[in-house]
């Protein structure tokens, strides 16, 4: 049983007339689970309390969603800083309400709760009217993690591990870490014995040793370990997989249309290692479009219920590293079985959807098929090719030449008539870390969107509202992609903020006024600034199976389709047209598929923040050998304690503390958002350009400080900059 089908199990459960609340425990022993299923049990109780469907009482009961706590007393998530206090987010806050219903818990009142942890709270009201809610923690529920990673030191003959980042303030003692052979500057798992709290030190035991700090790869290592993402697959799950490769043959079965003639393409990056999307175009007599979306039949391989797909499912998403990949699906079905390699006969669901010449489409279909790919391009080739056609006459057959310029037609006319309709388009920098031979951080780049990487997404757009609506059409309950409509009062926020930059607009509740100050800020100093506030005011794109629509977009029906090899909610669409092509009755209902996107959301999310991490860590690894180095950065934020910038060429966010700024003593205008100092031109707003030097590193700690050399404003003209004062490295204080 996956954890999506114990949580609706267990709702159910909890929800019975007869239901008395109970502790986990019991919980387990009524559903006749076995007692290894417990930490399970804990887990689908812990997920469902924090979307509102149950909740815990005194001494840890579960109640029902419905049931209040004893009055004074929440239930929320706990997150310390730095500096020893923390804040605790109700289970009931919502997505809206922000930090607004945080509840603030002062050191000696947090216990041993560490980041992450659920956990109980008395609320004692505000020591003043302009203050947070202040609390103290009784109990932790549950623990979010007890494995941490850190750097194993000695001082004093006491072994200790600093764990890294700032979830412990103070270095955790280990026991006998001569166990597992560490030594100094190792970077370490440890399980944690005894939390520390205000009244003492944490106790852990080391489980498992890396690598030396600063080795390739460790990095990785510990990311991996940190955010708990899956290494290897089991025996059971590789057998599966061989035993696909060895029914598979490269033949075109009756139950497939035999699509092996058509002129098909994929593109993709150079390095892609799997290619689940390929594409055909051709004008039909009646002057309409007929586009071809192929993508990777992986529910013939991954069968429902199977080794394979129980592995895919509770992984849920590939995991992209800047020097890995951790697959959903093992490689000798991502990268061999349904990858659509050039000149292998390989299984698609395609979808073929006509297109007036105007962009409209008119008609889908979703058979089961079998193509043969004719050329694999990247998309530096087909940049090449865009910008010169001539040469390319030579290097391509001429159906294939001819082919790619359609796609470019169609992908732009597809895309201009999205754009006019309302969609949103942020551009925001995607990091891509360069590595020497030996695996080091050699520099980093921006990856630049251009017109190769929109033709496939046109397509992939297209074909994946085609979907959507074709089972919208039918009634059925499917895995959408969800992208929820911002409140108004975030749209209000988010408005009064770029009229303070000085942008002139309109209420930004309206769609297409966004669009047009996304538009007006490309390429200018506040376009991250500007892009990352509209991003912030906007809710997550999640999957389930409610009919919301998504925003960004402007789509009524939309799913994810394009990539069951690496996204588990692709493959359960690509399923359930598959039961309704055999005329089945679909096998999961409304409530089984709410809990499935909830778990392939939060997989999602681990996921990426993994890979934000990961690419932080190399980035201050490179910088921390260049340290005094200039370079030239854009303000992302400004608060009461400092600046937030980014620097341009390298894409790395540095903190600028208000009390290295030496030439003038500055506060901060609550109103205009902005650091303002006691002579007139002195001022720092969002989307100055100023020039910084790296002024320290902290990798374990992930944190990077910029020391200001100069400055350019906004309204400045050109060459109007203002020397700052290098200062020494400040204490960071926190935001609170």
């Amino acid at each position: 049983m996956n954890l999506s089908e114990l949580q609706e199990r267990i709702l159910r459960h909890v929800q019975t007339a007869t239901y008395q609340p109970v502790k986990p425990r019991v919980i387990a022993r009524q559903l006749d689970l076995p007692e290894d299923q417990l930490r399970d049990v804990r887990r689908a109780i812990k997920k469902l309390v924090k979307k509102g469907q149950l909740a815990y009482g005194p001494q840890h009961l579960v109640l029902a969603g419905g049931q209040t706590e004893e009055r004074g007393l929440v239930t929320g998530t706990f997150r310390r800083t730095a500096s020893g206090f923390g804040f605790v987010r109700p289970s009931t806050a919502t997505a809206e309400s922000g930090r607004s219903q945080d509840i603030y818990i002062p050191a000696s009142k947090s216990r041993d709760a560490a980041n992450g942890d659920l956990v109980r709270v008395r609320v004692k009201g505000r020591a003043a009217p302009e203050q947070r809610v202040r609390g103290e923690i009784l109990e932790v529920i549950e623990r979010e993690t007890h494995q941490f990673v850190g750097n194993y030191l000695q001082r004093q003959g006491t072994s200790l591990v600093q764990v890294d980042g700032t979830v412990f303030a103070e270095p955790i003692l280990v026991g006998d870490p001569g166990a597992k052979g560490a030594r100094p500057g190792d970077k370490v798992v440890i399980e944690m014995v005894r939390f520390p709290s205000h009244t003492h030190p944490g106790e852990g035991v080391i489980v498992e040793v890396l690598g030396p700090r600063g080795q390739p790869g460790v990095d990785t290592l510990a990311i991996i370990r940190e955010f708990n993402l899956p290494e290897t697959f089991g025996e059971e799950v590789l057998d599966d997989a061989r035993a696909q490769a060895e029914k598979f043959e490269e033949t075109v079965g009756a139950e497939r249309a035999d699509l092996t003639g058509r002129t098909v393409v994929t593109i993709d990056p150079a390095d892609a290692r799997d290619f689940d999307d390929a594409i055909s175009l051709e004008r039909l007599d009646n002057g309409h479009w007929l586009l071809g979306v192929y993508i990777a039949d992986v529910a013939h391989f991954v069968r429902e219920g199977s080794a394979l797909d129980r592995e895919a499912r509770e992984r849920a998403t590939s995991v992209y590293l800047p020097d890995r990949v951790i697959p959903m699906l093992p490689e000798v079905i991502s990268n061999n079985l349904a990858s659509l390699q050039p000149g292998r006969i390989r299984y698609v669901r395609a979808v073929m959807i006509e297109l007036t010449a105007e962009g409209s489409r008119v008609a889908t279909e979703l058979p089961r098929a079998a193509i043969r790919s004719a050329w694999r391009f990247n998309y530096e080739e087909v940049d090449d090719y865009l910008r010169d056609r001539q040469p390319w006459l030579d290097r391509l057959p001429a159906d294939v030449h001819r082919l790619v310029g359609q796609m470019h037609e169609l992908a732009m006319l597809l895309r201009r008539r999205r754009m006019d309709r309302g969609a949103i388009e942020l551009t925001l920098p995607e990091v891509k870390i360069d590595l020497d031979a030996d695996g080091r951080v050699s520099g980093a780049h921006l990856v630049q969107h251009t017109e190769s990487h929109q033709i496939i997404e046109e397509f992939m757009l297209e074909a994946n509202e085609a979907v959507a609506e074709h089972l919208s059409d039918r009634q059925q309950a499917f895995l959408r992609r969800i992208h929820g409509m911002p409140s108004p009062r975030k749209l209000k926020a988010l408005t009064e903020f770029v009229r303070e930059l000085g942008i002139p607009c309109e209420s930004l509740e309206s769609r297409f006024e966004i669009k047009r100050v996304v538009e007006l800020v490309r390429g200018q100093p506040e376009e991250h600034a500007v892009h990352f506030a509209v991003l912030r005011s906007m809710q997550k794109a999640v999957y389930g199976p409610q009919q919301e629509g998504h925003y960004a977009l402007h789509k009524q029906h939309y799913c994810h389709f394009t990539s069951p090899i690496r996204r588990y909610p692709d493959l359960t669409v690509h399923r359930l047209l598959e039961q309704l092509d055999a005329g089945r009755t679909p096998a999961e209902h409304f409530g089984q598929l709410v809990t499935l996107g909830d778990h392939c959301s939060d997989r999602e999310q681990r996921a990426e923040a993994a890979e934000r991490e990961l690419v932080k860590v190399k980035l201050l690894t490179f910088l921390s050998h260049r340290i005094g180095s200039r370079m030239q950065a854009v303000v992302t934020g400004v608060e009461e304690y400092g600046l937030f910038a980014q620097a341009v060429e390298l894409p790395a966010e540095g903190f600028i503390h208000v009390s290295s700024l030496h030439d003038d003593y500055y506060h901060y205008d609550e109103t205009a958002r902005c650091l303002v100092g006691h002579r007139q031109a002195n001022r720092f707003r969002l989307g100055d350009v100023i020039t910084v030097e790296v002024a320290h590193v902290d990798i374990d700690r992930r944190e990077l400080d910029f020391r200001v050399i100069a400055v350019r404003h906004r309204d400045d003209g050109p060459g109007a900059e203002a020397a700052g004062g290098p200062g020494a490295r400040p204490e960071r204080r926190d935001s609170g």
